[in-house]
């Protein structure tokens, strides 16, 4: 391996990763979070027992911690999580942080889950609402994000055909991405024209929930270019809820005034973190539990400027070629949604895409900075820049 080194006691780097095939999938949830975990092993040449600290993620009713009957009894912390569609973000948090404050040098991170099929749905209870909210149809999270966009287009002066936009353009990634789900292309006109599930929403611009794993191998500095030819420095992790005037999933409503968003606050503070801003990024995955989320997140990040978005479509400047690449892989629109598993997937897919060894498209000109944001349920937002330093600015 190479003969660098990186001395900082904080400076962590992702030195392996692996991902599973996202669909359908019969077997055990812990089946799928194993073959991550021994595929991200194998990755970096090392074993389970070379693990000192790891952290585990799923939205489900297993527990990631009972992984370590599968792979080995070695004494080392187990950490479990459950945050929503950020459990993955928060699960790689998770990890840096016990690195760094346990003084250990190599750490493990899951997330997966399996799904049934349907739309996301939850009890009121559960998150603190009473009955009457059900009622209404909100618990099903396809309305919830169908009223966000509308009021959305409408305030920036964005047309629906964008939504068209987005949906193309995630398919057309996933259709040479060998562990995307669905990888049939889906033209903008067809998109458009599919059976409506929630105005203006049709069934080609929401993901669907699956099955899946995704596992990645953390090191301190000192170690990582040992274990990897391309370490990909972790820049940043960022960790945000909720404020008062923000209208989130479960938390529809709106204040007077400046609204606020936890996407927002996230995507600032990783920025911050790692020194950089939003025009350094070259490559970046953001949530698109449907298209509109997409359209919003690219606001909300800073990446475009608000109602800027249609016009960057049309440009192609998110295509593979473009100014900004987005959603390589197909996003959750192409790969589906296994909860535990999806942030880790962005942070997966921007690790190969900044090592030159994207399994599907890849970015060319030799990307150094990505992105990846990451929104769930009640209202939280991750978001992590990755740098590949061995890339000149």
């Amino acid at each position: 391996m190479s003969a660098k080194k990186d001395n900082s006691k904080d400076n962590i780097y992702v030195v392996g990763a692996a991902r599973t095939e996202f669909g359908r999938f019969d077997g055990e949830d812990n089946d799928l979070a194993e073959r991550g975990i021994r595929g991200a092993l194998d990755d970096c040449g090392i074993s389970w027992a070379d693990i000192q600290f790891a952290v585990g993620g799923t939205n489900g009713e297993t527990k990631p911690d009972n992984l370590v009957s599968r792979l080995g009894l070695t004494g080392l912390p187990f950490v479990t999580v459950k945050n929503g569609c950020a459990t993955g973000a928060v699960a790689l948090m998770s990890a840096r942080n016990g690195l760094i404050a346990e003084d250990l040098d190599i750490a493990c991170v899951v997330g997966y889950d399996n799904h049934a099929r349907g739309a996301f749905g939850a009890s009121p209870a559960r998150y603190g609402i009473g009955e009457w909210y059900g009622e209404t149809g909100m618990m099903v999270t396809t309305s919830y994000f169908a009223l966000k966009i509308q009021r959305y287009l409408f305030e920036h002066g964005i047309s629906e055909r964008t939504l068209g936009y987005a949906s193309a353009k995630a398919f057309a990634y996933a259709q040479e991405h060998p562990y995307a789900w669905r990888r049939k292309p889906v033209s903008v006109a067809e998109a458009m024209d599919a059976d409506m599930i929630n105005d203006p929403l049709t069934r080609f611009m929401f993901c669907s929930p699956d099955a899946g794993a995704v596992s990645l191998i953390l090191a301190r500095g000192s170690r990582a270019f040992d274990l990897c030819e391309t370490p990909i420095r972790l820049a940043s992790v960022a960790l945000r809820g909720r404020r008062p005037g923000s209208f989130e999933v479960f938390s529809p409503w709106l204040a007077p005034g400046d609204r606020t968003s936890p996407s927002i606050d996230a995507a600032q503070a990783a920025f911050n973190q790692a020194g950089i801003t939003p025009a350094d990024v070259q490559v970046a995955q953001l949530q698109d539990t449907d298209s509109g989320a997409e359209v919003i997140h690219l606001g909300e990040t800073g990446l475009v400027d608000h109602g800027d978005q249609e016009a960057a479509y049309r440009n192609g400047d998110f295509d593979i070629d473009g100014r900004l690449p987005v959603n390589t892989d197909g996003g959750l629109l192409a790969n589906g949604e296994p909860v535990g598993a999806s942030g880790l997937r962005q942070v997966h897919e921007i690790v190969r895409q900044l090592q030159g060894r994207a399994e599907g498209m890849q970015v060319p000109g030799s990307p150094r900075i990505g992105f990846t944001h990451v929104y769930g349920a009640p209202g939280i937002s991750a978001c992590t820049v990755l740098i590949n330093e061995g890339v000149q600015p």
